[in-house]
């Protein structure tokens, strides 16, 4: 099925230890998936097998939906901008990937840690800031339009 990459195959088919299968793996695999099909596709894939992966296991910690399913966007968005022909090239352009803490750009923890999160997938509950602009002048930047209609 991937021959250019076992490791996949072992995923796909549940075979992976969880407890050696550090966030850098989860990017891996997410980034050897997106390579070979559809998003939606790779949405439903990558999920199903974390879901199983931790049921095998016993987890205490089970897989999160929201966390799933914003990192494989992440990941695809970056791939679809700059067509990184190897893990190892996509690693070097985006290292803030292997950052579990990545995501707290977007969504607050205690935002993560529902069950909601858990079960289904959350919006992001904090709009990201452009660099160099400070809270006030965003507010500011927001604050409502009156629009005069023509009579």
């Amino acid at each position: 099925m991937h021959p250019d990459c076992p490791e996949l195959e072992r995923f796909v088919r549940g075979e992976i230890d969880t407890s050696r299968f550090p966030h850098r793996e989860h990017v891996r695999m997410a980034f050897e998936m997106l390579r070979r099909h559809d998003f939606a596709e790779d949405v439903w894939h990558f999920s199903r097998t974390l879901r199983a992966m931790a049921a095998k296991a016993a987890s205490r910690r089970p897989s999160n939906q929201t966390v799933t399913i914003a990192f494989l966007s992440l990941i695809a968005e970056r791939m679809e901008r700059d067509g990184a022909p190897d893990f190892a090239a996509f690693v070097r352009a985006h290292p803030e990937m292997l950052d579990k803490s990545a995501l707290s750009r977007w969504y607050r923890p205690d935002q993560l840690s529902t069950e909601i999160a858990r079960r289904s997938s959350c919006c992001p509950s904090r709009r990201q800031r452009p660099a160099g602009v400070h809270r006030e002048r965003l507010c500011a930047v927001r604050a409502p339009v009156r629009v005069q209609r023509p009579q």
